[in-house]
């Protein structure tokens, strides 16, 4: 499969793949991930649509925002990326090459040394019966770079890098503070060397205090060691200022990726307006689109437009068909609706249309 920048044709039901600048670093084009889930009774199993028809390009130095409700599978999407979930359909290419085409050794060179993750919770991250140092030596000697000494030396690089004490190398992760605990797993996932890292809700699990640290830590590193990063949050406002592009999910769906500097009065997905609408403001009270109508299941999702069953905008269009990719890939900006919403449209009178359809 050769590597690609952009979806050359926007055609119904085609590829939403946006334009980046730089070198393309990974693309998935119509991943599906399914699950198995038991429900009822004992021989019963519902199939759990985690991912439907993802394309997503990850150009090399940028840094894209995952953004969405809980369950619309963002984290599954981190999975997939780092080889960690094998999709059920669809292709998964790092540098042009077919990650699942590779043998398992391959795969572990190639996916292992190149991409890092930072896991939502540092306290089950880690191992909690290894010093630091064991933590950090242990991708050196799976994938055995250099000797001994170089790994040793490696180690104090990492801790330096992510601002820890060179003492910190021989303390338990339960010895240290939740923030403490989440640089030791960035440290990990930059052993490597990698070119791409991903952060699935870095921040979540710790003090506010301390959560804004560990973002600069991240944008940081980003900078200094050139790394293309995949940023993973429920904090929207956070990701639309991380980001150079924001995609939304809903779903298990990619409706809509645009540039940050669009959000949240230049998107034109309803749901990505309401999910920003939805964020506390500091100078101004907050008033959210209301959403009306059932919060669909993962198990049966709706004909159409999967967001149909909530959205004020929708009608019979809506629940016939998926709406096509629209937008221009060239500006990066691409969503999927069939009646999208106008450019620059505020809130209030989006808020005036949604009560109108009560």
């Amino acid at each position: 499969m050769t590597a690609r920048t952009a979806g050359e044709t926007l055609g119904d039901g085609g590829p939403m793949m946006a334009r980046t600048a730089g070198e393309t670093l990974l693309e998935l084009t119509g991943v599906d991930v399914v699950h198995k889930a038991r429900s009822g009774g004992i021989l019963t199993r519902d199939r759990v649509h985690a991912l439907t028809g993802a394309d997503l390009v990850v150009a090399a130095g940028e840094t894209v925002g995952v953004v969405g409700e809980s369950g619309c599978g963002k984290s599954t999407l981190a999975r997939v990326m780092v080889g960690l979930q094998r999709p059920t359909a669809g292709t998964v290419s790092f540098r042009g090459r077919d990650v699942w085409r590779m043998s398992q050794a391959e795969r572990r060179t190639v996916i292992g040394s190149n991409t890092g993750m930072v896991f939502q919770d540092p306290s089950t991250a880690l191992n909690r019966r290894l010093p630091v140092r064991r933590v950090l030596r242990d991708p050196l000697d799976v994938h055995r770079r250099g000797t001994a000494r170089e790994r040793d030396e490696r180690v104090r690089e990492l801790l330096a890098l992510v601002g820890l004490p060179a003492s910190a190398a021989d303390l338990l992760p339960g010895q240290l503070s939740g923030g403490q605990r989440q640089r030791v797993a960035i440290a990990r996932a930059l052993a490597l060397r990698p070119e791409l890292l991903i952060a699935d809700e870095p921040t979540s699990a710790l003090d506010v205090s301390v959560r804004a640290q560990v973002l600069n830590l991240l944008l940081e590193l980003k900078e200094q060691l050139g790394l293309a990063l995949v940023f993973v949050s429920h904090d929207i406002q956070t990701v639309r200022r991380m980001s150079d592009r924001v995609v939304t999910m809903y779903l298990g769906r990619i409706v809509e990726q645009a540039p940050a500097r669009a959000v949240p009065y230049g998107a034109r997905h309803p749901y990505t307006r309401a999910l920003f609408s939805a964020t506390p403001g500091l100078l101004s009270p907050i008033e959210p689109i209301p959403l009306v109508g059932p919060v669909p299941s993962a198990t049966r999702p709706p004909s159409g437009c999967p967001f149909r069953t909530r959205c004020w905008r929708a009608d019979d269009v809506c629940a016939a068909q998926l709406p096509p990719a629209r937008g221009e890939a060239s500006d990066g900006h691409l969503f999927r609706c069939h009646h999208p919403v106008a450019d620059g449209a505020t809130d209030r009178e989006l808020i005036s249309q949604a009560q109108e359809r009560e």
